[in-house]
């Protein structure tokens, strides 16, 4: 037979389902992965049952329903405090894991290069090599996960044409300064490059940090692809 996708062939299984399973085999306390020990509130189940009956279950169209994209859009420009555009601006996708191979793709072709901070979300690594690009780490330096600018500059010298931006950070926790994205955002700008951000933790963020969207910043609305929690919005 011939050979299968050479893409492919450095893929294993998520390392969250690994470590899952050998939490499993040896009753250890599982860190890895989230489990939910609770039901959803009783008021929504409640509603699930009352309009169920009724409709529409037709499939919504590819880039999601007017009133739910109406919704999102509401409620990015209120925390944003950007002029989000529902038709222009918000895609639904399936989860925000497509979201970010959505994004990529979009942004890069085969052959481009992308900046990754990392410790990174293991997806990034993937959704980088199945767009065709190469990955360029950038170390986030412990015990404050700081990095070096020069990193980042040399990595956009060497061709990088998009940098991945969790914020705040998977698995690290670190929320990136306005000072910070302020310095990201000049390399990115003097290199005419582009950010795509990984954006579901954005609520879940503890004083004295602040979360700043990088898409706020002078010049950065047309230069972000942000993924949020069931959400892809992309500036117009």
């Amino acid at each position: 037979m011939r050979p299968l996708s050479t893409r492919t062939a450095g893929f294993t299984d998520s390392i969250i389902r690994r470590m899952t399973r050998i939490s499993n085999r040896y009753g250890a306390i599982n860190l890895s992965q989230g489990f939910p020990d609770f039901d959803p509130p009783k008021e929504i189940t409640d509603h699930l049952a009352e309009i169920a009956p009724r409709g529409p279950h037709q499939y919504a169209i590819t880039w999601g329903a007017q009133n739910f994209r109406e919704a999102l859009a509401k409620k990015q420009s209120h925390f944003t405090g950007l002029d989000i555009d529902p038709d222009k601006n918000i895609v639904v996708t399936c989860g925000s894991t497509e979201a970010m191979m959505a994004a990529m793709i979009t942004v890069v072709n085969p052959g481009d290069k992308v900046a990754i901070f990392s410790p990174f979300y293991e997806n990034y690594t993937a959704d980088t090599i199945l767009s065709g690009a190469e990955p360029i780490y950038i170390p986030l330096v412990p015990p404050t996960f700081s990095f070096d600018a020069n990193l980042i500059e040399d990595a956009f010298r060497q061709g990088a044409k998009a940098l991945v931006l969790c914020n705040p950070s998977n698995p690290c926790g670190k929320v990136f300064t306005r000072e910070e994205l302020q310095t990201i955002s000049d390399i990115i700008i003097r290199y005419d490059g582009y950010v795509i951000t990984d954006e579901v933790y954005e609520h879940i963020v503890y004083a004295p940090h602040k979360h700043v969207y990088i898409s706020t910043l002078p010049g950065m609305w047309e230069r972000t692809i942000s993924t949020h929690h069931r959400t892809c919005e992309e500036g117009a």
